[in-house]
């Protein structure tokens, strides 16, 4: 199996925890890593071009242009699958808010369970250390109820970062650039649903709770791109979901 994870990067040079990404490999020689420079303004590309020199699972691709994280993502999934024939797909934040250990539990997933996407699920619970801005948790509460009654789907959370794809619906999901600019995740729900149908979205999508995430300085996304999400949720639905 070839198992590539997707990192979107736009101005990272002085956040990127290179180190991180370094150790993860050495012990996880099967896990590879596609980074995706977007149009960055800052030293970024240098920075992806000595981390990838001489590391064999490490890959850079440059968008001159910076056209957001949706077509950054969607430009390395299509790069994992058409240029380096990969089997399973993910894509990560560059900042780690998510840790890298959780990868392996999502490939377990995803192999054993033969899902078709594992997708990150940010749970506060006991035993679990996740811990979210209460701002952006109470905020994102409210945004994922409506994301979940616009898909008529029970997602718990579509914003987490970290998600993992099967290459067999990687084409259909990814092939296309998105409508939305902020709200792709749910965008690729409304795909698969309307691709492969609501059953198989119930059966063969799994939301993992994992097990530690934290907030990150320095996200690019901010507490006022959340009052754009109605109108992108009414334009996604309009276009996948009321045919």
């Amino acid at each position: 199996m070839k198992n590539i994870i997707v990192i979107p990067c736009y101005n990272e040079a002085s956040r990127l925890p290179k180190d991180k990404f370094i150790a993860y490999s050495e012990e996880n020689p099967d896990i590879k890593f596609l980074f995706v420079n977007d149009g960055s303004k800052d030293n970024t590309l240098f920075v992806l071009q000595e981390l990838c020199k001489n590391r064999e699972n490490f890959f850079y691709i440059d968008l001159e242009k910076n056209s957001g994280k949706a077509e950054a993502v969607r430009q390395g999934m299509c790069y994992s699958l058409d240029e380096m024939q990969a089997d399973y797909i993910g894509f990560w934040d560059a900042d780690l808010a998510t840790p890298l250990e959780e990868i392996r539990h999502f490939l377990d997933l995803i192999v054993e369970h033969d899902f078709d996407i594992v997708t990150g699920l940010r749970l506060q619970r006991l035993g679990a250390g996740v811990k979210r801005n209460k701002l952006r948790h109470y905020l994102g509460r409210i945004f994922a109820t409506a994301a979940s009654t616009t898909l008529k789907l029970p997602v718990y959370d579509t914003q987490c970062g970290a998600k993992l794809y099967n290459k067999r619906v990687v084409t259909s999901l990814f092939s296309e650039p998105f409508t939305s600019r902020w709200l792709f995740d749910i965008e690729l729900l409304a795909r698969y649903i309307t691709a492969y149908g609501y059953e198989k979205a119930k059966t063969k999508i799994y939301e993992h709770p994992i097990f530690k995430w934290e907030d990150v300085e320095g996200s690019q996304l901010k507490v006022k791109d959340f009052f754009k999400a109605p109108y992108e949720l009414f334009v996604i639905k309009k276009r996948y979901l009321m045919k």
